[in-house]
């Protein structure tokens, strides 16, 4: 893994507030989760990503794509995801941002589109149910990611983030506390917020429960 970015390093500064019992967790629990409950959910989960990479590949172009994210401690590490964009997607947003004010306007609160252009229609249906997030339990397995943890940051959104040091306390996760408490509708700064109160109350049952409340977040079809 590299390190963030050129001239940068994440703060040094004492992180926020842990408990013994949270300790206890992150140093040893947590990692063991995760891997248990990828490993015992493997059967069932790489058919259904194999049937969604055969229906992007027969929609066109390559059904897998990977994209530099931040990590535990500022590192950056390639994530994997099913590709629901069309081609060229990066060079399209800045087109679509320049057309659009209104875009623009979501886009630089939320880093997100709720009704992106760019996605194919396949893309829509795995965004909607979270399939195309699934092949990130590679990242869980390789340690780069946990199941539960603050939603993955680009490196170029570091700036927008402020103050991220609960952030890099903590593999980021396929979900979490900002994931499931607003779905990508809030701002980008309240990610930091949602991460910081993750981090301070930190435990196996708050991860089991973060995990229970995805399934209905999932079952609803609510992402984007």
């Amino acid at each position: 893994m590299n390190a963030v970015l050129s001239g940068f390093a994440p703060s040094r500064s004492a992180k926020p507030a842990l408990g013994q019992d949270g300790r206890t967790y992150a140093a040893r629990g947590k990692r063991g989760l995760d891997l248990l409950l990828v490993l015992l959910g493997l059967p069932v989960v790489f058919p259904v990503i194999a049937l969604c990479a055969a229906a992007l590949w027969l929609e066109g172009g390559k059904p897998f794509y990977t994209q530099a994210r931040l990590g535990r401690g500022g590192q950056t590490f390639r994530i994997l995801k099913l590709r629901t964009m069309v081609r060229d997607a990066d060079q399209l947003l800045q087109h679509y941002l320049d057309a659009d004010p209104a875009l623009r306007r979501e886009w630089d609160e939320t880093q997100k589109l709720k009704s992106d252009p760019r996605i194919t229609r396949v893309g829509r249906v795995l965004r909607a149910t979270s399939l195309d997030e699934l092949p990130q339990l590679w990242n869980v397995l390789m340690g780069d990611m946990s199941l539960v943890g603050p939603r993955p940051m680009m490196p170029e959104q570091l700036p927008l983030y402020g103050d991220a040091r609960a952030y890099f306390a903590l593999r980021p996760g396929i979900t979490g506390a900002w994931q499931v408490s607003v779905r990508n509708e809030g701002s980008f700064a309240s990610r930091a917020q949602a991460d910081r109160g993750y981090w301070r109350r930190l435990s196996l049952g708050g991860d089991l429960a973060l995990i229970w409340r995805t399934a209905g977040v999932v079952l609803k079809g609510t992402g984007y």
